[in-house]
């Protein structure tokens, strides 16, 4: 049994991982597409991520509000594992 904790946790963590950095590429892309959040400094940053969620600066045309809509909903899946995984892991999963 406890190696089939393992098993499931790894698949979530990876799971998780691939969903956050969906998330974060579409941020990126949000971000390219508003001129009020663009890198004009030729420097890489990071992710603007708390702009483009609460939809700070970010232009209003239908496509770009599109990518953001996706992009909550890939935060909302990372949120709900995590709570699920310390639900499982409240619950005695391990």
């Amino acid at each position: 049994m406890n190696g089939l904790f393992f098993v499931f946790s790894g698949l979530w963590a990876v799971t998780m991982l691939v969903l956050f950095v969906q998330a974060i590429r579409l941020s990126y892309r949000i971000e390219a597409r508003s001129d009020g959040l663009r890198n004009r400094s030729g420097l890489p940053r990071y992710a603007a991520m708390p702009f483009t969620a609460t939809n700070y600066k970010v232009a209003r045309d239908p496509e770009t509000q599109a990518l953001r809509r996706r992009m909550l909903v890939f935060l909302a899946l990372v949120a709900i594992g995590f709570v699920l995984m310390a639900g499982w892991l409240a619950m005695g999963g391990s």
